[in-house]
């Protein structure tokens, strides 16, 4: 049976090559699974591996179970944030040799979810990621105050002009509430000056990403789950990341930094006292990123970015 796929895999080649197992019946965890294009290569390219997949999208992570099932007991499925399974770690699991996270929002939600995540649809404007959540975007949007609605799309989406947008969002729903992307993202390119309209990226492209963030909890759950999954890996265990925004990218290399430190003393001490190990080794000095072959075939391997590391210590 051939299944209509709506997202590939990025960095596929480069990701099998730094996790690859080390040794047989080693376990898993996809912390990100969404269709199960990183899965199903692993579980192809090595048959003794076996693999846990998470996801909070119970959705999408039922297009996985249907693509992997016939891999049978190789694959275990978990519908949950990944931050939550990492710090309630499951009993009945060993600790596993291999993790990763794709920290990419998958075409599925773009292209099929009708959840309001890309601004060239016109879909109830809800973002979020898994129904447990409370808020959606359509809450954010027209409840929060001004200046809360210019922080997010200036602290999470990184967006120059968050002031005007956010206040051209609080004015139109005076009138009446935004109930869908597409509304959203023509008031956003209305509120923008018009060389700005013309860029690289449409113009609600960074506004939009802010939103999520911000629906979903992302870099928090982001924080937490290294933490939590760098404890209940293995020593001698992989942790690649992936990510696709300066955000992302920065906690990770910041984290992956901090773990790789012999010393944690504070830099003004003269003498080393702490008696720090290094956590971590870092196995890409710089992040990996897709070539042109890829670039051309994958839109989204353009901004994809992959550190590594080995664990070399339990942290005390």
């Amino acid at each position: 049976m051939t299944m209509d796929i709506a997202h590939l895999p990025v960095l596929a080649d480069e990701t099998l090559r730094l996790l690859q197992p080390r040794k047989v019946n080693e376990l898993m965890i996809d912390a990100t699974m969404g269709e199960g294009g990183h899965s199903l290569l692993f579980l192809d390219n090595y048959p003794d591996l076996r693999l846990v997949g998470l996801d909070a999208d119970a959705s999408i992570l039922s297009v996985a179970r249907e693509r992997l099932a016939r891999f049978g007991d190789r694959v275990r499925f978990y519908n949950v944030w990944f931050n939550h399974f990492f710090r309630e770690y499951p009993h009945e699991l060993e600790r596993p040799d291999i993790v990763l996270f794709d920290l990419g929002i998958s075409g599925f939600h773009y292209d099929r979810s009708g959840r309001g995540f890309s601004f060239r649809k016109d879909e109830p404007l809800d973002m979020r990621l898994s129904e447990d959540l409370e808020l959606s975007a359509r809450d954010i949007v027209n409840e929060y105050p001004e200046s809360e609605l210019a922080d997010i799309f200036y602290e999470f989406g990184e967006e120059r002009y968050s002031r005007r947008i956010a206040r051209a969002i609080v004015e139109q729903r005076r009138r009446v509430p935004i109930e869908s992307s597409s509304e959203l993202a023509d008031l956003i390119y209305h509120a923008v000056p018009q060389e700005y309209r013309h860029g690289r990226i449409h113009p609600a492209t960074r506004s939009f990403q802010g939103l999520r963030i911000a629906v979903n909890g992302e870099l928090a759950r982001l924080e937490a789950a290294m933490t939590a999954a760098l404890a209940v890996t293995k020593v001698g265990g992989r942790i690649g990341i992936i990510s696709f925004h300066s955000l992302e990218d920065r906690l990770v290399k910041r984290f992956f930094r901090e773990k790789n430190k012999a010393c944690t003393c504070p830099p003004e001490q003269p003498m080393c006292n702490c008696g720090g190990r290094r956590i971590v080794q870092i196995l890409t000095k710089k992040p990996i990123s897709a070539g042109a072959v890829e670039r051309s075939a994958n839109a989204s391997s353009r901004s994809a970015k992959l550190r590594v590391v080995v664990k070399l210590e339990e942290e005390q």
